[in-house]
């Protein structure tokens, strides 16, 4: 019989992981406390922006025509616990207030609402980002809480997934991990992905503790990489050499290779900034916080990336933002997301504001994230009519449609024509050749 598979908790990790699941033919419900988004889902509608989901839904959600019917959501964890052989929890795991550590609560809250309900043999599987040990805690209380006793089981099977590639690593990722505890958790998830491993996709079986690990160090090696990038930008910034340059030197290095190796604002998002906090509390919890005392310096670069482009900005504006108009291009926190948690162009963008220029932001997709989030802040409905008039352009997030930008036709619109390229991924002598000043973090010598 094929197994019937439930998610609880629908933004971007669930909505995907359910989508993505119903692909490859399984049976799927998914639950969320939200009956707002429960009925959005339920007509086909993603309450987020995530490239090809959308299709997924309409072409996998119940009730709609020409769908396969397989993808259905309820807001009821009693239907779930009857419906679904194997459950995957998808919360978040934010940053709790005024500390590193993340908040378990919404994990907590999803297995005590399912447990009282399976009374049958089941596996319940984490994907949510969690502090190492969370597995096993949470393996014990799963088992005092289900009726099911020892036979409702806990793995843990964490998430790679990218904001705006989602559907794609979901259905191809480039390693599977699963912690298990027997053989029964392994085979049942070897049956969940049994399509790409078929593809030959890597199927690493680990411990509770080793799985939880996999996803905090793969965070934390990536925030490493860039604010080592962005910490060579400084360097070059005093030393007068260009750090694109050098990244492309270091990226031939096979050791060392090119990705994640773009000099700039820095990251941000609802995954690296947290996570690599969370996994400092957690070592100093563990005694072992002396390990990753360095990840406090990579989340120190990451930030002082954010008051740089602020300085830069400053200095364009002749030394002062008073009367004068800023235009920033981009809000949400990478491109092809609308995704605006811990975006750092809003947060250049509310600083500047902040010190007396009248910003205006554009972005193609988190516009409205935006405007709830910042309501100060003026909004364009291109990107044209956000340089109207503007004495330095910002480029902060690295939208494809802000590259393909005519400069000869925004020079025309702006007041003067200079601009910062917060991602070094303009062209640069095309702006110039436009009559453009162009200045980047970490490359003082291409104005």
């Amino acid at each position: 019989m094929t197994l019937r598979l439930t998610v609880i908790g629908t933004g971007y990790l669930g909505a995907t992981h359910a989508a993505c699941m119903a692909e490859l033919g399984f049976e799927v419900l998914g639950l969320d406390i939200d009956p707002e988004k429960v009925a959005a889902l339920s007509a086909g509608r993603v309450p987020m922006y995530e490239p090809g989901l959308a299709d997924l839904l309409v072409k996998h959600v119940a009730g709609h025509e020409g769908s396969t019917g397989r993808l259905r959501f309820t807001d009821s964890p009693q239907e779930v616990a009857e419906f679904g052989d194997v459950h995957f929890i998808c919360v978040n795991t934010p940053q709790k207030k005024g500390e590193f550590a993340a908040d378990m609560s919404y994990v907590d809250a999803a297995l005590d609402s399912l447990a009282p309900h399976l009374t049958r043999p089941t596996l319940v599987v984490g994907k949510s980002t969690v502090p190492v040990g969370s597995a096993a805690r949470l393996a014990e209380r799963l088992a005092a809480l289900a009726p099911a006793g020892e036979a409702a089981e806990l793995a843990w099977n964490p998430e790679f997934l990218r904001e705006g590639y989602a559907v794609g690593d979901t259905l191809h990722p480039d390693r599977l991990v699963v912690g298990v505890r027997s053989e029964r958790a392994e085979q049942l998830l070897r049956e969940v992905y049994a399509t790409p491993i078929a593809e030959g996709v890597p199927f690493v079986v680990t411990d509770f503790p080793t799985a939880e690990l996999v996803k905090a160090a793969a965070n934390s090696f990536l925030a490493t990489k860039i604010s080592f990038i962005n910490a060579m930008a400084e360097v070059c910034e005093s030393a007068g050499a260009d750090v694109v340059q050098l990244s492309r030197a270091l990226a031939h290095d096979e050791r060392i290779g090119g990705k994640f190796l773009n000099a700039g604002l820095g990251f941000g998002g609802g995954c690296l900034p947290k996570d690599i906090r969370a996994f400092m509390a957690r070592a100093g919890e563990l005694g072992a916080d002396q390990a990753l005392t360095f990840l406090r310096e990579v989340d120190s670069i990451n930030m002082r990336r954010r008051s740089r482009m602020v300085e830069l900005a400053r200095e364009q504006c002749g030394g002062g933002f008073l009367g004068r108009r800023v235009a920033v291009l981009g809000a949400a926190f990478k491109p092809n997301s609308d995704d605006i948690r811990d975006s750092p162009a809003l947060n250049v963008a509310g600083q500047i504001q902040l010190q007396g220029a009248q910003v205006t932001v554009y972005d193609p997709k988190a516009m409205d994230n935006a405007r709830k989030m910042f309501p100060s802040l003026a909004y364009a409905a291109t990107a044209t009519e956000a340089v109207e008039g503007a004495h330095v352009v910002l480029h902060l997030t690295e939208w494809q449609e802000f590259r393909e930008l005519d400069p000869a036709v925004l020079g025309e619109l702006v007041a003067e024509r200079r601009i910062l390229d917060g991602r070094n991924i303009l062209d640069v002598e095309r702006w110039r050749a436009a009559g453009w000043t162009y200045r980047a973090m970490g490359r003082p010598g291409a104005e």
